[in-house]
Formats: structure tokens, sequence, C-alpha cells
């Protein structure tokens, strides 16, 4: 493909795309409202000469939606150890590369780092485009704090697992952000109750799209309306507040103790509970008795 067709097109408008520096280019694309994508990415998309992507078919519609005759290339969790070398060869070669995801931002719960990883270790150089993001979309709607923030990812499937990664979370003093499958939603709400008690949280489902739903309230409120509700559809993303000033209030100790003690052995988890609050693990472990007595 010569210069001369490397265009895309906004509205009316069929523009050219200026060559690009040999690089790999992290492109951000929409999360769902097409015309969410900036005009720099489409311009990336367009003047590239290797495209990657998670799922060619997803990426087609984005480059049928702006007119760019590209032909994509797959990259993913299951073809990465196939698909990389192929990629970084191309780079060396003075190739320029764009890398996208099925959605928002390359590299967020993707296998993308390790590409970028391989090309830097090649001494190539790296470009991000950036856009999109569902974790900042989340975060801007949610009404948490979001002077601090901690992207999480997806939690472990099994309960015990999922308590635990919480557990390991309980003390950071940020928002928390999680993405989770609709049908998982609801008992992630209820772990979630369990382990941060009533924090504020919020749900965001489908941003940008049609059914877009941001619905907040404290932890155990969302968990009630999650459990009656149907499965919701969508791809999710969950913010939940940070701990209050007051963390190291009783009531937030002996939840944590109870919490830890459900899932280890009362040694383990008073250890576990000094670690995370700084406290004597010899008075928590007395604490931890008196209410297992109680």
């Amino acid at each position: 493909m010569d210069n001369q067709q490397k265009t895309y097109i906004v509205g009316q408008a069929e523009i050219p795309a200026r060559p690009l520096d040999p690089a790999l280019y992290l492109v951000a694309t929409p999360i769902g409202n097409l015309g969410d994508i900036t005009l720099r990415a489409l311009e990336t998309l367009a003047a590239c000469d290797v495209l990657a992507c998670e799922d060619t078919r997803v990426t087609r519609v984005l480059l049928d939606r702006y007119g760019i005759r590209q032909r994509p290339v797959a990259y993913h969790e299951h073809n990465a150890g196939e698909a990389g070398p192929k990629l970084i060869a191309a780079l060396e070669a003075g190739k320029s590369v764009a890398l996208v995801s099925d959605a928002g931002t390359p590299l967020v719960s993707d296998p993308g780092f390790r590409l970028v990883e391989q090309a830097q270790a090649a001494g190539v150089r790296v470009v991000p485009i950036p856009g999109p993001s569902s974790v900042l979309a989340a975060l801007t709607a949610s009404g948490l704090p979001s002077d601090s923030f901690l992207f999480a990812g997806f939690l472990p499937v099994k309960d015990g697992q999922r308590k635990s990664r919480l557990m390991e979370l309980v003390a950071v003093p940020a928002t928390l952000i999680f993405f989770e499958s609709p049908r998982r939603l609801a008992d992630m709400l209820v772990a979630m109750a369990e382990v941060y008690g009533d924090r504020r949280a919020a749900i965001g489902r489908e941003l940008t799209k049609t059914f877009e739903e941001i619905r907040t309230g404290t932890l155990g409120e969302l968990a009630t309306h999650y459990a009656d509700a149907a499965t919701p559809k969508g791809e999710v993303v969950v913010c939940v507040g940070p701990p209050e000033e007051k963390a190291d209030a009783p009531e937030d100790i002996d939840r944590l103790l109870v919490s830890l003690a459900g899932e280890m052995p009362a040694s383990k988890a008073a250890a576990e509970a000094a670690r995370m609050t700084g406290q004597p693990k010899q008075a928590l472990y007395r604490r931890l008795m008196d209410l297992r007595d109680g």
C-alpha cells in the first residue's frame, strides 16, 4: 500500500495520513461509542505498516467506520508467543507497528505489556497514543476520590481467593477500581461488603454505549440491588471508595479480624491484621478470641 492510499475519513472528508516513524504505537480505541476515537489515533491506524489487534473482527468495525484500508493481524493472549516475535522482527526491520485492544487503552488487562517489554529490550521506540479508558471513565463518573486510585483488574473467581485478595487491599488509602464479569458481579459485591463494610462504591456498566448505567451507593446497597436484579449485561467496572481516615477504629479492626479469621487460623489472622494496621499481634489475637467467645 503506497502513501497515497493511506487515508482516513472524518465526516465527508478523506484525509491523507502522514508517514510514521518506525516505532511501536500503543493506540487507545473507543470503549463503546465509536465517536470517541481521536484524530491522532485515526491517522496512526491508517498510516502504520502493521496493525496488531486482539480480535480482527472487532477492529474491522472501527476501521470500516473511518474508511481505513488496513489488514489487521491478531495479537492476543493465546498467540502472543508466536505473533510477538513476528511483530518485533517487523519493528527491527524499520516498520511502524500499531497495537490496539478490542476496546480502550492497550496493556490494561491484556498481554500487550509483553510486546512492549520485548520492544524495549530490542531498543525499539514505544509511542503511546492516549485516548478512551473505561478505568478513568468509571472513576470520573463515580463521585469517589480521584486524587489517588489503584486499578486492581479482575478478582479471582473462587470465593476464598477473592476475599484474600480483597483483604490484601483493605488498607490501601485510595479508590480501588476493578473489572468484573456481569454474572459474577452480585457475588463480588457481597464479598466486598463483608470485607470493606459500607464503603461508598459505584458500578459503571456499558460505559459510553446506549444503555450506559452508573449506579452509586454503599457496598451493602449495591450488593442487595444486584442480588435481586436480573444478571446485568455488558462490561462492568467497579469503583470502591478508600477507607475512612479512622481506619483503625475498633469496629473496623473487628471487621478485619473476623474476615481474616474466616480464611485462616486465628494466630495467622492476628499476624496479618497486625501487618495491615500496625497494631500488636498479641493484642489483636486476644481481641479475636474475645470476639469468638462473644
